[in-house]
C-alpha cells in the first residue's frame, strides 16, 4: 500500500475498475453499438419468418397421420365415421392410415407399429371404438384425444354426443430417445456458444486498436498498470456482450411468443435448466475472456486496422478449429478425446457446456471453471507484459537503446 501511495497510482483491480466503467459507457451509448445490435437482430427476424413459413409450407403438404391398429372392421367404421364428421370439424380431425390389420384373437403392439415409420404416422390408434388408446408423442395426443373421441362415438352408435374414452399413451419415454434429445440439446448450446464468442469478442480487437491510434493507451498506461488496462477492457467488453445477448434473448423471447408452437422445442439438460443457463453465463465469460484476451494480444502487437485484420484471421480459423474439435469431442464421451478437449483452456467451455446437457455431475464444472480463470489470469499477464514491450518501450535493460533507435528511425521515416 505504501509503495501504491507514493507512486501515486490505484491498486490493479480499482484501476481495473475504472477503465471497465469508462469503457463500457462509452461503447455502449455509442451509435456503432446501436448498429451493431440491429444486424443480428435483422438477421434473425430473416431467417426466423423464413423457417416460419418453410414450417407452414410444410406443414400445408404433408400433415401428419393417425396410424389405425385394429381389426378391419373397426378400421373401416372409424374410416367411415371420419369421413362423415369431416364437413363440420375438418380442421381438427387428424388423417388416418391402416398400418396393420389385428386377426381374431391377436393383441396390439402400437409401440412396434410407430416404430415402422409407415407414411407420416405421428401416433397409433388401438382397440375397440368403444375403449381406443392413443400411443404417441404427449402434445400431439392431447391435441387429437378430443376429435378422435367424437369420432370413436360416430362409428360406435352414429351419434357424435355419445363420447367414449380415448386413453392416451405416451410413446416418448425410452431412454435412447431422451440421450438423443439431450445430444441435440448439447450441440445447439455448443454452436450458440461459438458464434456469440466469435461475433462479440471482435469488438475487443477494434477498441484497443482505435485507442492506440488516438494514443489514448499510452496515457493509461503512465497513469495506470497496464495489467489493470488489460483487465478493464477485458470485463468491460464483457458487460457490454451481455447487454447485446439480453437484447436479442429479449427479441428471440417475443419471436418464440410470437410463432407459438411452430417454435422447436429442445429437451431438458441432465443438469436442469436453471443450472445450465448459470453454468451458459459462466462458460460464456469464459470462452469470451480467453479469446478475448487473445485478440488484446494480437492488438498489442498491430499498429494498424489492417494489422489487426491480418494477425487476427490466424485466430479466427484457430477458434473454428477449436470448435469442431470440441464438437467431435462430444460426440465421444468417455473417451480420451473428450477428456483432452475438456482439459485443452479454449475447448474446454464448449465441451464442459455440452456435458451439463448429457451429464448431471457438477463436480467437473467446478474444477473446468477454476482451471479456465486461471488460463485467463496468465494469458492477461503476458499480453499486457507483450504490449508495454513492443509498444511501450518499456522493455528490459540492453535492449532499451536499439528498440529506441528502431522506432525513432521508423518514425523518421514517416516524417
Amino acid at each position: 500500500m505504501s509503495a501504491q501511495s507514493e507512486s501515486g497510482r490505484l491498486s490493479i483491480l480499482s484501476a481495473a475498475w475504472v477503465i471497465a466503467r469508462r469503457d463500457f459507457r462509452a461503447i455502449l451509448f455509442s451509435r456503432s453499438f446501436v448498429m451493431f445490435l440491429l444486424g443480428p437482430l435483422i438477421m434473425g427476424m430473416v431467417f426466423g419468418l423464413a423457417g416460419n413459413v418453410g414450417q407452414r409450407v410444410q406443414q400445408s403438404a404433408d400433415h401428419a397421420q393417425v396410424g389405425l391398429v385394429m381389426t378391419a372392421q373397426d378400421a373401416k367404421a372409424m374410416s367411415a365415421a371420419r369421413e362423415a364428421m369431416l364437413p363440420s370439424i375438418g380442421g381438427a380431425l387428424p388423417e388416418f392410415i391402416i398400418v396393420h390389420e389385428l386377426q381374431p384373437g391377436e393383441r396390439p403392439d402400437p409401440r412396434k407399429a410407430l416404430e415402422q415409420r409407415k407414411g407420416n404416422v405421428a401416433a397409433i390408434l388401438s382397440g375397440r371404438p368403444a375403449a381406443l388408446t392413443l400411443t404417441g408423442l404427449p402434445d400431439q395426443t392431447r391435441v387429437w384425444q378430443g376429435p378422435l373421441s367424437l369420432v370413436a362415438g360416430k362409428a360406435l352408435t352414429g351419434a357424435p354426443e355419445d363420447l367414449p374414452p380415448v386413453s392416451l399413451v405416451s410413446a416418448a419415454s425410452s431412454t435412447a430417445s431422451e440421450r438423443q434429445g439431450r445430444m441435440l440439446t448439447a450441440q445447439a448450446s455448443q454452436t450458440l456458444l461459438f458464434f456469440l464468442t466469435l461475433l462479440l469478442a471482435g469488438m475487443v480487437l477494434s477498441n484497443l486498436v482505435e485507442e492506440k491510434a488516438n494514443k489514448i493507451i499510452e496515457i493509461l498506461a503512465a497513469a495506470i498498470p497496464m495489467d489493470a488496462v488489460f483487465l478493464g477492457k477485458l470485463f468491460a467488453m464483457l458487460a457490454v456482450s451481455f447487454v447485446g445477448i439480453a437484447t436479442w434473448a429479449a427479441a428471440g423471447g417475443l419471436l418464440t411468443l410470437g410463432a407459438g408452437s411452430t417454435m422447436p422445442a429442445l429437451t431438458a439438460p441432465a443438469v436442469g435448466w436453471p443450472m445450465m443457463l448459470v453454468l451458459s453465463v459462466v462458460y460464456f465469460s469464459m470462452a469470451y475472456l480467453l479469446l478475448g484476451s487473445v485478440f488484446l494480444t494480437i492488438g498489442s502487437m498491430a499498429p494498424t486496422v489492417r494489422d489487426v485484420q491480418t494477425l487476427s484471421m490466424p485466430a479466427t480459423m484457430m477458434q473454428l478449429l477449436v470448435f469442431l474439435f470440441a464438437t467431435d469431442a462430444m460426440a465421444q464421451p468417455g473417451t480420451t478425446l473428450e477428456l483432452a478437449a475438456a482439459v485443452f483452456p479454449f475447448s474446454s467451455p464448449f465441451v464442459m457446456l455440452a456435458r451439463a446437457a448429457t451429464d448431471g455431475a457438477l463436480m467437473p464444472h467446478v474444477v473446468a471453471i477454476i482451471g479456465q480463470a486461471l488460463v485467463v489470469l496468465v494469458l492477461v499477464r503476458f499480453g499486457s507484459r507483450l504490449f508495454r514491450r513492443r509498444v511501450m518501450q518499456s522493455g528490459p535493460a540492453g535492449g532499451g537503446r536499439k528498440r529506441r533507435g528502431l522506432f525513432s528511425r521508423r518514425s523518421a521515416k514517416i516524417a
